[in-house]
């Protein structure tokens, strides 16, 4: 076909050298990468409660949770995401930027990435051999989707009232406390 042009493949190694000092995070899937937007104010603001209180869980557990800024390996898609809040039990992953075994992984949704991270991301993350819950957010309606590792399969639970049940890390979570403000 004439004027149909191929972007280059870049590979995973390429990938993460480069992020290492890029001004604009990247999201990476099998040889493309694509920048990450600013959030909006409720954005951050629905992140930072729920960062705070999935981190205090975490850390009682004896595990961790970060947000925002650290990556997530999918080995089975050959991609890398930045989730808004990522939670792991493992310990030692050999690079300080990437969890590779997740438990937990929150995603606020947004006008312009909610049709990528209900699709393409959870069907993903949902690839994890570790991830036990995938929690969707909304930020224009008080709506909290937490999809949750079955046996073989998923199931999912959708919150519109009451608290937000985590039980990977054995948390119980108000709505209210989520949309607070």
């Amino acid at each position: 076909m004439a004027g149909v042009s191929r972007k280059p493949w870049i590979t995973p190694q390429d990938y993460l050298a480069a992020e290492r000092t890029a001004e604009v995070r990247h999201e990476y899937v099998d040889g493309e990468i694509f920048a990450m937007v600013g959030a909006s104010l409720n954005h951050a603001r629905i992140v930072a409660r729920l960062g705070y209180a999935i981190r205090q869980a975490a850390l009682r557990r004896g595990c961790d949770a970060f947000t925002n800024d650290v990556k997530v390996r999918v080995e089975a898609a050959n991609a890398y995401y930045y989730p808004d809040i990522v939670a792991t039990c493992a310990g030692g992953d050999d690079d300080p930027y990437v969890v590779k075994d997740p438990v937990l992984v929150v995603e606020v949704l947004s006008d312009s990435t909610e049709a990528i991270d209900r699709r393409e991301k959870r069907t993903n993350y949902q690839k994890i051999p570790s991830l036990r819950e995938i929690v969707l957010v909304s930020q224009s309606e008080r709506l909290v989707e937490v999809y949750r590792r079955d046996g073989a399969g998923w199931t999912v639970d959708v919150v519109r009232e009451g608290a937000v049940m985590l039980a990977a890390l054995d948390l119980s979570l108000p709505l209210d406390a989520v949309y607070e403000d």
